[in-house]
């Protein structure tokens, strides 16, 4: 499994790749600033193993993600495998040296929590990278496999999003990012994929569409062209639609079924994802032959777009399971 594959899957949505320039400038600017300051040195313990709560997952995981890529553990007191993986989670964390934080989360104090993340047993180990989260793996794994998939998980985050770390500065502060270690060799389709992206910050979506299509004439599996095409067909689809009319139209008449998928749209590139996945259930569950087959495949369309092991999505499909059979 090669890095970009492993985390795209999980990570790349509309947010992510606005995310991805905003988080690389972060990160250069507190790699200069922690230069100025004689930074380098071992990051503090404390900075890079935390206890996250529900009221805090926002300002602690989701935010903490666009420098650094954050690691969740979840456990429980009683789980005698928790017991095992938990303290080699944060050996590695102290190891690694801010390359990533180690975040635990109770889930006998944190339910909600653990339902949003779908998880079905612990220990469960997923990874938060600029807002989005993704999967890495299930149950106590051997530590060369925990190694493997924080290694990916590193290298995904410098090379797609430019967060290489936490740094301290001369007091002994991990106030930002560092430069990480050593360089990861470039991949056979990374100009072209970078060249999409490019062409998505200064809107050029034909031209991003086309890199995209360049990538998987020859790789029809890159996971990460896949998921750029579909965010790229989408941007595509809502320029130029004026949101207030497009809204207007879909409230107006529920049973118009160019106005569901249009607004479903527009709620995606909002970051209503619920929103948006609800609706177009909704459309499925009301409509029949060929307008409930266009909602059903804009539905898998738009979940193309977040990733298959997103937790909406994973809801999604059994929403849409559930509507159809």
């Amino acid at each position: 499994m090669q890095p970009r594959n492993m985390s795209m899957s999980g990570v790349v949505d509309l947010a992510a790749v606005k995310a991805a320039g905003e988080a690389k400038a972060k990160a250069e600017q507190a790699r200069a600033q922690a230069g100025g300051q004689g930074g380098g040195g071992a990051v503090p313990p404390s900075a890079l193993v935390i206890d996250v709560d529900e009221a805090g997952f926002e300002r602690d995981i989701v935010q903490r993600s666009a420098e650094v890529p954050v690691v969740i553990d979840f456990w429980a007191e009683w789980c005698q495998p928790c017991k095992q993986l938990g303290p080699l989670l944060e050996r590695l964390a102290v190891e690694y040296n801010g390359r990533f934080v180690l975040a635990k989360i109770d889930v006998d104090a944190n339910q909600m929590l653990m339902q949003q993340f779908g998880i079905q047993g612990i220990p469960a180990v997923f990874a938060v990278v600029a807002g989005q989260a993704l999967p890495l793996f299930q149950g106590a794994a051997p530590e060369p496999q925990i190694r493997e998939t924080l290694d990916q998980l590193v290298q995904v985050a410098e090379q797609r999003f430019g967060l290489t770390g936490l740094t301290v500065d001369a007091d002994g502060q991990a106030p930002g990012v560092d430069a990480g270690a050593g360089t990861v060799p470039a991949g056979p389709y990374d100009a072209l994929l970078e060249a999409a992206v490019r062409a998505l910050d200064s809107n050029d979506i034909p031209g991003a569409i086309q890199a995209y299509r360049n990538v998987l004439v020859d790789d029809p599996g890159n996971m990460e062209a896949k998921l750029g095409l579909a965010q790229a067909e989408l941007l595509g689809r809502v320029q130029g639609m004026d949101p207030q009319q497009v809204r207007k139209n879909a409230a107006d008449d529920p049973a118009d079924v160019a106005a569901q998928l249009d607004a479903a749209d527009l709620d995606l590139v909002g970051g209503h994802v619920e929103d948006a996945f609800g609706r177009l259930v909704d459309t499925v569950r009301r409509t029949a032959g060929d307008d409930r087959d266009a909602a059903r495949l804009r539905l898998l369309e738009l979940f193309e777009v977040i990733g298959p092991d997103d937790p909406r999505v994973i809801k999604a499909r059994g929403d849409l399971a559930r509507v159809l059979f």
